[in-house]
Formats: C-alpha cells, sequence, structure tokens
C-alpha cells in the first residue's frame, strides 16, 4: 500500500461530498464488531485488548480481504475499555466481558438509561450546577464517585474553610477514589496514545480513517444521560422552558468543542449520532424548535471551522428530509439506517452526499442474490450524478463473509462510473 492508494481512497470521498461523480462509488462499510468477530476473537477479547495485538490484526485482516475506500466505526466498540470500565463502575453501560458477564460475549456494549435528573432537583440542577453535579449527577452514574455524594462543597463557605475541605477529602472512600482517577488518567492516555497510533498506521498502509472528530445534538444529551427517553419527551410538553435553557447553554459548549476540533484537526470529519431525532418520536414543530434548529447551527459551525459534518442519523428520518436540505451544498454527509434512499437522494440530491440504507440483516440472513439485488436497487436509484457513498445501515457485526464479499463485488464492479 502507498500514500496514493490512500490520496486515491480519500479523493473518491471527498469527492461524493462535493457531489461529483467519483471513478467508481465509495464503499465504506460501517465495519463495527465484525473484523474483530471474523478475525475468531470475542467481544470481551476485544475490550480487555489493552495493548490492541488482537485488534490490530482483526483490522489488518479486514483491509486486505475487502479493501474498502474508509475505515469507519472500528473505534466505537470501547477497544481495551474493559479494565477502565472496571475502575469507574458506570451504571449506564453493560459491557462484553464484564465481571459476572451480564451480556453476552460478542454483543457491542449495552446503554442503560434511567432519568438521572429526578423531578425534584431541578431547582438545584439549574441554580447549582457544580453541586447537583457532585452529589447527584456523578454517584448515580459511576459507582466510583459515590463518595461525593456526601461531599457538601455549599456548607463549607468561602473564607477559613480549609479545615473543613480536607476533612471532607480525607475519608478512606474519598482517598480511594481519587487514588483510583489517577490510575484511570494513566490507563486513559496509555490506551489513547496507542489507539492514536492505530489509526495513523491504518491511515499510512492507504486507507483514510473517518469520523475522527465528534458533536451531538443538545437534546439528545438531554434526553440520553439526564432525563431519559419517556421523561425527556413529556418535558417538551411539561417542562419546556427548561429544556430549552439546558439545549442553549449546550449549544454554546458544543459550538466551542467544534471549534477547537477544526484547530487540531483540520479537513477531518465530526461525527453526529441522531439518537431522538426519528420520525414519529417528536412533532414536526418540537422537531424544528428543540432539535433541528440547534443541528442546522452545528452543522454550519462544523463547516466553518474546516472540518466535514458526518450526520448519522438513527431509526427512520423519512419525514425529516426538507429539514436536512437546508445547509451548505457539497458540504455534509447524511447517513441514513432506515429511509426511502430513492426520495432522499431526489430531495437531497443537490445538497448533500447520502450513505447507508442498506439493511444490514440482509448481511445476517439473507442470500447472496439478495445482497446482490438490495446493492445494485440502491447504485440504480441513488449513485448518478454523484453524492452517494455505499455504506451499511449500520454495524455489521454478524454478517455472514460471503454475503459480505458479494456486497463488496458488487459495488466495485457495478458501481463504476
Amino acid at each position: 500500500m502507498s500514500r496514493e492508494d490512500y490520496q486515491k481512497r480519500l479523493n473518491r470521498v471527498n469527492d461524493a461530498i462535493a457531489l461529483k461523480e467519483p471513478d467508481t462509488i465509495p464503499f465504506m462499510p460501517i465495519v463495527q464488531c465484525f473484523p474483530y468477530l471474523q478475525a475468531g476473537y470475542s467481544m470481551a477479547d476485544i475490550l480487555y485488548d489493552t495493548d490492541l495485538g488482537k485488534t490490530k490484526k482483526s483490522l489488518f485482516q479486514y483491509l486486505d480481504a475487502y479493501t474498502p475506500d474508509a475505515m469507519f466505526g472500528h473505534s466505537y466498540v470501547n477497544i481495551g475499555q474493559g479494565p477502565i470500565l472496571e475502575k469507574v463502575q458506570p451504571k449506564t453501560i453493560r459491557w462484553a466481558g464484564m465481571p459476572g458477564n451480564v451480556i453476552d460475549k460478542d454483543s457491542i456494549h449495552q446503554f442503560i438509561e434511567f432519568p438521572v435528573l429526578e423531578e425534584e432537583e431541578f431547582n438545584q440542577f439549574f441554580t447549582d450546577r457544580a453541586g447537583w453535579v457532585l452529589n447527584k449527577g456523578l454517584p448515580k452514574t459511576n459507582g466510583l464517585f459515590e463518595p461525593f455524594a456526601g461531599f457538601a462543597a455549599g456548607s463549607m463557605g468561602v473564607f477559613n474553610s480549609h479545615g473543613m475541605v480536607a476533612a471532607a477529602v480525607s475519608t478512606p472512600e474519598f482517598k480511594q477514589m481519587m487514588q483510583t482517577l489517577w490510575e484511570v488518567n494513566d490507563m486513559n492516555n496509555e490506551l489513547n496514545g496507542r489507539l492514536h497510533q492505530l489509526d495513523a498506521e491504518i491511515e499510512e498502509y492507504g486507507y483514510p480513517v473517518l469520523a475522527t472528530g465528534f458533536a451531538g445534538v443538545p437534546y439528545d444529551g438531554y434526553s440520553d444521560f439526564l432525563r431519559g427517553t419517556l421523561d425527556g419527551l413529556a418535558d417538551l410538553y411539561e417542562r419546556p422552558d427548561e429544556v430549552k435553557a439546558y439545549c442553549e447553554e449546550q449549544l454554546a459548549a458544543t459550538l466551542e468543542l467544534v471549534k477547537m476540533q477544526g484547530k487540531i484537526m483540520p479537513g477531518k470529519h465530526v461525527f453526529m449520532a441522531l439518537h431522538k431525532g426519528m420520525d414519529g418520536f417528536m412533532s414536526d414543530e418540537h422537531y424544528r424548535e428543540f432539535y433541528w434548529d440547534h443541528l442546522r447551527t452545528i452543522i454550519n459551525c462544523i463547516i466553518d471551522s474546516g472540518l466535514v459534518p458526518y450526520i448519522y442519523t438513527e431509526g427512520k428520518y423519512d419525514s425529516r428530509l426538507e429539514c436536512l436540505k437546508e445547509v451548505p451544498a457539497g458540504k455534509v454527509i447524511y447517513h441514513f439506517e432506515e429511509v426511502d434512499m430513492i426520495r432522499a437522494k431526489k430531495i437531497l440530491g443537490d445538497t448533500a452526499c447520502i450513505s447507508g440504507g442498506f439493511p444490514v440483516y440482509l448481511l445476517d440472513y439473507g442470500t447472496k442474490e439478495q445482497v446482490i439485488d438490495e446493492a445494485k436497487r440502491l447504485i440504480d436509484g441513488c449513485a448518478a450524478g454523484g453524492g452517494f457513498i455505499f455504506e451499511t445501515s449500520c454495524g455489521m457485526d454478524l454478517a455472514k463473509r460471503e454475503n459480505v464479499e458479494a456486497l463488496m463485488d458488487t459495488v466495485r464492479n457495478y458501481g463504476k462510473k
């Protein structure tokens, strides 16, 4: 592999984003667990692979076998994080290989959602955020931070409080928490350094690594991490002012995060997963007011910061397509998990690059003929004129090898200019 191979693949992807028609359709399946399982490892092996030996072997075997135009989705599986998660004791996630083997050893991690911000805590949340985070938020979501539950910083005053502070942070539980945090920091730094080096080696091997930046829609954070899906939806009707206040606050923080990423990784892609924007979850009016207006502002900031927005829509998104059109042309990738891709092409074809839509269940349970027929249907309906990247709807995970090979061959041969 060479730098020439890398540039050829990156040019293909960039041409598609710019609504040009490349020499062949960029092929960029979302790998997720697929390379690791195909290499004979369990996801438990990968989550405890702190030296990345198994991870590296799996990913380079995948690259040699399937020669995609870019790597995407390989790192969102908590590679090597098992020992760190054990120390932090998160209450919002279950992972393969965790003590007690709570989930299947070959499963991707599972998110556990519950209302962290409870009804009676809203006043403290908006008037004493630091106190709420320390006493409520952190202890509710991570076992490691439970000593904070009794840390009454507000009662210590401002002057002559060193004795009370010293006593509060000198309990055996607090000392152990701090020692563990120092260990976690060292482990994180070491693991992140290895992961960054791995991505650099993948790019040196000739394959662009996409979506290395990140951002989030403020309402998703409110619903996912504070109130939960049901209470977060009810709050749109019962607490709209509080929801809006939080989202505006988080929007400002997100824009600063995006600008910082633009300074340290110009030209890279910023991944945004849209968790609660799907059809039917909220009304069109609420979608615009509490979701799309913020998302559009973030998209524009990503573009203005010299980055590329990679917007991953989760769930059905047919009713949101007209909103998605309200962005600068030739600057955005919209990935669709479930949508009428032909209609999406008609609406967005002169505005944004579209990707996804190929149902992963066909790779898991379908025949080669079904895989080929569906791939050709998507190519026929979406590829003309450019602005199309061939991606799977979501992570491949348990896909049959022969079906992935059939998909690759079809895109490579049927998708040529």
